[in-house]
């Protein structure tokens, strides 16, 4: 679904263990790293859209997560010139995307890469709150940001060092 400006909606994951780790997974036959993430199709609300992301990317249901919360807000980034196809209609000139922030209520053993019919993922780990923001493709970046900023005091409400 690609809206009237040029933006794809998606549905971005943030899957947090117990300990506040994040699940990191890696693009399949790449050396880049994400969250998992997806389209929404035009039948579907935001949440439809993150639970069968959810199944398709790492295997996991409604069962095996909690939701602690979503982005206030549509987050947007614009794709770098060399990857708008042009030549496709309508243009995609980037992602709007409505973050969830999930807990991980089941073991990370039923976390499954190969279920789909077109794996995106080939290995996943666990990392601290802050490190996708280092290792996330520049354009990203900002977009990262703002959801790990937004949902930093809901997986630390103690803790009053929440920001980097």
């Amino acid at each position: 679904m690609i809206d009237s400006e040029g933006y794809r909606a998606n549905v971005g994951i943030i899957l947090s263990n117990q300990d506040g780790m994040l699940l990191w997974a890696r693009r399949i036959g790449q050396s880049s790293w994400q969250f998992p993430q997806g389209g929404i199709r035009s039948c579907e609300t935001p949440e439809q859209a993150l639970f069968r992301e959810l199944k398709e990317e790492v295997g996991l249901g409604p069962e095996d997560v909690e939701i602690i919360g979503r982005t206030r807000e549509w987050l947007r980034y614009d794709l770098p010139k060399r990857y708008i196809r042009r030549h496709r209609k309508p243009v995609c000139i980037g992602q709007k995307q409505c973050w969830f922030m999930l807990r991980l209520v089941t073991h990370d053993s039923r976390v499954r890469l190969d279920l789909s019919e077109r794996p995106e993922f080939d290995s996943w780990r666990w990392v601290d709150y802050w490190r996708p923001l280092e290792e996330i493709v520049f354009f990203k970046r900002r977009v990262y940001e703002r959801a790990l900023t937004e949902f930093a005091p809901l997986l630390f409400p103690d803790d009053q060092a929440v920001h980097r």
